[in-house]
């Protein structure tokens, strides 16, 4: 019979999944403002891939300016409401502070980021206008931040933009596959709006088989599909009842009630990447009672952010290093009762009811993407192989700049 894992009130798994970094007050988004130092050619700025000027947002939130603030935050990132809650500051402009060099600590600046973005949204205030139209048409594949970013720049140039999103909601993984307590999905799709509102036609639940035939319609043509599905371990048992997939099981958890995603007892996050630990913190966050990563090389090679792994550490998570998964071993019964791995002690068996795969995403293979026309760009986590909500953004603007000078100049 298989173990139930604990059974948590309401009460607590909103409490257990509410934002990890709780927005500033009024007064200490001042406080902490003012001790920015300003700075010239500042780092912050360097370190963001999108470059956003840090200091002048800075500088209009201890202004009280926050429609200043944002307005500089959203020029230059058409994403940084949830970059705010879901960037890895740690090892981007907080990273790159000068304070880090006095033995000090940084600027919260995601905090002081979301402090004006937050006031935007709250207030439904409308920063940008679409340009005059230009009569050109550009159709963009996929609605995540890649694509959006595209969006709202043509839009602002005049173009007329058409994206087509597989799923029934546009947002990618900020809707979809990012860990509940840093973004969810209601700021995600909120944060969507603001870009649809500049008159981008937007139909959800098309899944676009042929780019050849979008340039016959179009001008131009984005794609910015992403990765594809979590890559397969190839070991035995794979497919038992219990196994699942870690963006599977975080789609599921965004977008339903918490009690209605179903966790083991005893949980097996396989992986150690940034996705393996949003699995296994909302595992344990979800009621199992141990919830574990298995790791096949050492605790320095974990492709974490560090922050990350200290999170999962404080969250009561396990870690096993050093454990190469053979098989998923079967209770009798079709379903999951143990991971046999190979450590350099030997072989054993980690007994679980759940295993959660989280190895990373391959590539999109069934949509061909005719990267060498000239009128189609790409961007995003299926031209980087993936990486940030930033970096997406980033390379969504630049195409769109990109897209804008072939369509006006040839």
């Amino acid at each position: 019979m298989r173990e139930q894992p604990a059974v948590l009130s309401d009460d607590q798994l909103e409490r257990n999944f509410a934002d990890i970094a709780p927005p500033l007050t009024n007064d200490y988004a001042l406080l902490e403002a003012n001790k920015c130092l300003f700075c010239h050619d500042a780092p912050c700025t360097l370190a963001c891939p999108t470059h956003i000027d840090v200091p002048a947002f800075i500088k209009k939130i201890a202004s009280g300016n926050l429609r200043g603030s944002a307005r500089v935050i959203l020029e230059a990132n058409p994403f940084g409401h949830s970059c705010a809650r879901a960037c890895p500051v740690e090892v981007l402009c907080e990273g790159a502070c000068v304070l880090n060099d006095r033995d000090e600590q940084p600027i919260k600046i995601a905090l002081l980021q979301r402090h004006a973005t937050d006031y935007v949204l709250e207030h439904k205030l409308k920063l940008f206008e679409p340009g005059a139209p230009t009569g050109r048409t550009v159709a963009i594949v996929g609605a995540g931040p890649a694509g959006l970013s595209c969006a709202r720049e043509l839009r602002r140039f005049g173009h007329a933009v058409t994206v087509f999103e597989s799923k029934s909601q546009p947002g990618g993984l900020n809707t979809y596959g990012i860990a509940e307590y840093k973004l969810k999905a209601d700021v995600a799709l909120a944060e969507v709006q603001d870009i649809l509102d500049l008159g981008v036609e937007l139909r959800t639940g098309v899944t676009v088989e042929s780019i050849e035939e979008l340039l016959t319609e179009y001008d131009a043509v984005f794609v910015g599909v992403g990765l594809g599905s979590t890559k397969r371990l190839g070991i035995p048992g794979e497919d038992l009842t219990g196994v699942i997939d870690a963006l599977t099981f975080i789609e599921h958890l965004k977008t339903h009630p918490y009690r209605d995603t179903k966790v083991g007892q005893r949980v097996v996050v396989i992986g150690a990447g940034n996705t393996a630990i949003d699995a296994v913190t909302q595992a344990k966050r979800l009621g199992a009672a141990t919830a574990t990563i298995v790791y096949r090389r050492g605790e320095a090679d974990m492709p974490c952010y560090h922050y990350e792994y200290e999170l999962a550490k404080r969250d009561g998570c396990g870690f096993r290093f050093q454990a190469a998964p053979q098989r998923i071993v079967s209770n009798g019964n079709g379903a999951a009762a143990g991971v046999a791995v190979r450590t350099p002690q030997g072989n054993e068996v980690i007994p679980c009811d759940m295993v959660i795969v989280a190895i990373g995403q391959g590539e999109r293979d069934e949509l061909a993407i005719p990267r060498d026309h000239p009128k189609v760009f790409v961007g995003g986590d299926c031209a980087n192989g993936g990486a940030e909500i930033v970096n997406a953004a980033a390379e969504g603007v630049q195409a769109a700049k990109q897209i804008h000078e072939r369509l006006t100049n040839g």
